[in-house]
C-alpha cells in the first residue's frame, strides 16, 4: 500500500514552523464518538462518516485513543495485538480509509502507542505466565518474588493508579503459589519491563507498522512511567500513593531517568520517514520544567501541560502557569501545549465551576467534590477555552467540548465501566462521566450516536440540548465559539504568535457591582481589582481580555471585538469572561 499524505503542508511558510508547532488537535475516543454499526459502541466506520463534522471546526489533526486488538478491561488501553484493529471497531481497511478520508480533508491522524503496559491477553503475557522463573519470557515482564516466610507478601508497597496493590499473585504452571507481576493500573494490564531488548525492538516494529499505513504521528501513554528504580524500594505515600504522578518528588515508578533513551530511539524510528511524524508524551511530571526534559530536540516533539490542565480559575495562578509553560519549553527548543480537557479528566465544562483547589483529585478518576453551578461551570469553560486558544504553542481539545458538554455526574452504578470505581469499591468517581457518547442529532435514538438507539454507556434524558444539530445554525451557541476561535486562531497567526501581558487595570475598568457602588471600586481601588481578577495580555494583533471576576468590568481598549465568550452589550465583559480585540497599538504597560 502507498500512504496518502494530508493536503496540509509539514511546515508554516510564514514562520517556517513544522506543523506540529502551533497544530490545535482533536482528541476522539472512538468508543463515544459515533457508531457506524448499531452495536451502542462508536467505531471507525462511525467516525469516517462524521468527519466533515471534524474538518469544518477547523482543527489540524485528529488523536484516536486505543482501537487496537483488546479485551476492553481498560476501554481499549489492555492492548493485546498492537497490529491489528479490534473488530469492535472495524478492520485494518476500515482504518486505512480513515486515514486516506481524513489526509483528503486536510487531517492529520495521531494513534495512541501504549507503551508502559498490555492486556494480560497478550501473547508474551500469556507464554510468561507458562515459563518457570527466571525465563526470558518473564523478563519482559516485572515478574519479583514475593516477601514474608512463604511469599506471600507483595514484592513492595506500591499502589495501582486504579487503586488497590500494584502486584498480583500468580498460580505457577504447576499449581503452587508463584511470583508477583507489576500492574501499575488494573491486575489486566501487566508492566512491560523496559530493560529487555526484546520490548524495544517490539515497539519499534510497531511503530514502523502504523507509520507505513501513513500516521502522522503518536500520543504516548504513560510516557513518564516506563521505568522503573531497579532496587524496587518501598515507596508508602497514603492516599496519593496511587496517583498518576506530578506532585511532589517522584515515586520511584514515575520520571526515571533511563527513559529519555527510549524516546530517543523512537524519535530516530520517525526520522526515518518522509514527512514530519510527530510524538507527544503523556507526561505527568513534578515541575513544568521537568516535563520540559521529555521535548529535548532529539525526544518528543510535544508533551501535555497537565499544570496548564490542574491549574484554578484564578488570574495569578494562570499568568504563572502560561509564564512558566512558555519559559520553560522554549529553553529546549519546543512548543508549550496546552488543554483542558480529556478523557481522563472531569470535563472543564463542570471542573472549573467547582471550589475545590484541584477538583480532579488524585489518581485517575476524581474524588468529586460536589456539585457545581451548571451555568457558572459553562461560562467559565467558554471563557477558559477562549484564553487557552489565544496562546502561542499547539492546544489539544477533546470531542464535545466543542458542544459544552459537561462531566455526567449520575451514571448508575450498574452501568458504570471505568476500572477505578470497582477496584476502589465505588470510593473513586471514575472517568465514566467524560465519556458518554456524543449527542449529533437531538430527536433521534441516542441523540444520533448510533443508528440503533444502544449506547454502551447511557445517555441523559437532556442529552439532546447539548447536541450538534441543535447548535449548528446557532451564533451564540458553543459550537459556534469554538469554530471563531479556530477560525481567528488561524487567521492571526496565533499559534506561532509571541505573548506579552499588558496591564488589565489600563484596559479594562472598574467592577460594576451596584451593592458597592459607595465602597469606593472606582479610582485605584478599582484598579487594583482589575489586576488581582483580570489578565489582559498580546498576541500578534490580537488582544485579549479575561475577567476572572463575577461582576461585569467596561471595556476601556480600544478595536473591534473579533470573538466574546459570552455577550458584551455596551462593551461590557461579563464575569468568567473573554474577549478578542483587535488592537494592534496597545501599549505594553506591565
Amino acid at each position: 500500500m502507498t500512504p496518502c499524505s494530508p493536503a496540509q503542508p509539514d511546515v508554516d511558510a510564514s514562520t517556517g514552523r513544522p506543523w506540529w508547532w502551533s497544530a490545535v488537535i482533536y482528541q476522539i475516543y472512538p468508543r463515544s464518538f459515533a457508531d457506524g454499526d448499531g452495536d451502542g459502541v462508536g467505531d471507525l466506520p462511525g467516525l469516517t462518516a462524521r468527519l466533515d463534522a471534524v474538518a469544518e471546526l477547523g482543527v489540524d489533526a485528529l488523536w484516536l485513543s486505543p482501537f487496537m486488538a483488546s479485551p476492553q478491561a481498560d476501554a481499549g488501553y489492555d492492548i493485546a495485538d498492537y497490529c491489528a484493529v479490534d473488530p469492535l471497531f472495524g478492520t485494518l481497511e476500515d482504518f486505512d480509509a480513515l486515514v486516506a478520508a481524513a489526509h483528503a480533508r486536510g487531517l492529520r491522524i495521531i494513534v495512541d502507542l501504549v507503551p508502559n503496559h498490555c492486556s494480560a491477553q497478550h501473547p508474551w503475557f500469556r507464554r510468561a505466565l507458562a515459563a518457570a522463573e527466571g525465563s526470558a519470557e518473564r523478563e519482559r515482564f516485572h515478574f519479583r518474588d514475593g516477601r514474608g516466610s512463604d511469599g506471600e507478601l507483595p514484592p513492595t508497597d506500591w499502589e495501582s493508579v486504579f487503586g488497590g496493590p500494584a502486584w498480583t499473585r500468580i498460580t505457577e504452571p504447576d499449581g503452587r503459589p508463584g511470583q508477583w507481576y507489576l500492574h501499575l493500573f488494573d491486575a489486566s494490564q501487566p508492566d512491560f519491563n523496559w530493560q529487555s531488548p526484546a520490548v524495544w525492538e517490539e515497539f519499534r516494529r510497531i511503530l514502523r507498522f502504523w507509520l507505513d499505513r501513513g500516521v502522522d504521528g503518536f500520543r504516548v501513554d504513560v510516557a513518564h512511567g516506563l521505568v522503573k528504580d531497579p532496587a524496587f524500594p518501598d515507596y508508602r505515600t497514603g492516599p496519593a500513593s496511587g496517583s498518576m504522578g506530578g506532585e511532589g518528588a517522584p515515586a520511584p515508578y514515575w520520571e526515571q531517568p533511563g527513559l529519555h533513551e527510549i524516546l530517543r530511539d523512537w524519535r530516530r524510528v520517525l526520522d526515518e520517514y518522509d514527512g514530519d511524524r510527530a510524538l507527544c508524551g503523556e507526561a505527568w511530571v513534578s515541575t513544568i520544567a521537568k516535563t520540559a526534559l521529555w521535548v529535548r530536540p532529539d525526544e518528543m516533539h510535544q508533551t501535555f501541560n497537565f499544570h496548564y490542565l490542574e491549574t484554578p480559575w484564578r488570574a495569578e495562578a494562570l499568568r504563572e502557569v502560561i509564564d512558566d509553560s512558555l519559559g520553560a519549553f522554549s529553553s529546549v527548543g519546543a512548543p508549550s501545549t496546552w488543554v483542558l480537557s480529556n478523557h481522563d479528566v472531569v470535563r472543564h465544562a463542570t471542573r472549573l465551576g467547582l471550589t475545590a483547589e484541584n477538583p480532579q483529585g488524585e489518581g485517575i478518576g476524581p474524588d468529586f467534590p460536589g456539585l457545581p453551578d451548571p451555568e457558572q461551570a459553562l461560562r467559565r469553560g467558554r471563557a477558559a477555552t477562549a484564553l487557552m486558544l489565544a496562546l502561542p504553542g499547539s492546544a489539544y481539545l477533546y470531542q464535545g467540548e466543542e458542544l459544552g458538554l459537561p462531566e455526567v455526574l449520575d451514571i448508575p452504578n450498574d452501568a458504570r465501566r471505568d476500572p477505578t470505581w470497582f477496584r476502589t469499591g465505588g470510593a473513586r468517581y471514575g472517568r465514566d462521566g467524560c465519556r458518554v457518547p456524543l449527542p449529533w442529532e437531538a430527536e433521534t435514538p441516542a441523540a444520533g450516536f448510533s443508528p440503533s438507539g444502544r449506547s454502551w454507556l447511557p445517555l441523559p434524558d437532556d442529552w439532546g440540548r447539548h447536541a450538534r444539530d441543535r447548535q449548528q445554525h446557532d451564533p451564540d451557541s458553543t459550537l459556534s465559539l469554538y469554530r471563531r476561535l479556530l477560525s481567528l486562531r488561524r487567521e492571526h497567526g496565533l499559534g506561532t504568535g509571541r505573548l506579552r501581558w499588558l496591564d488589565p487595570a489600563g484596559l479594562l475598568g472598574p467592577r460594576q457591582e451596584p451593592e458597592r457602588a459607595d465602597a469606593g471600586e472606582g479610582g485605584e481601588a478599582g484598579d487594583a481589582a482589575a489586576a488581582r481578577d483580570a489578565l489582559a495580555l498580546q498576541v500578534g494583533d490580537v488582544v485579549v481580555l479575561a475577567n476572572l471576576g463575577a461582576a461585569p468590568r467596561p471595556i476601556r481598549a480600544a478595536g473591534e471585538i473579533l470573538v466574546a465568550s459570552a455577550p458584551t452589550p455596551g462593551r461590557m465583559l461579563g464575569g468568567d469572561a473573554v474577549v478578542w480585540l483587535d488592537s494592534p497599538d496597545v501599549p505594553e504597560t506591565r
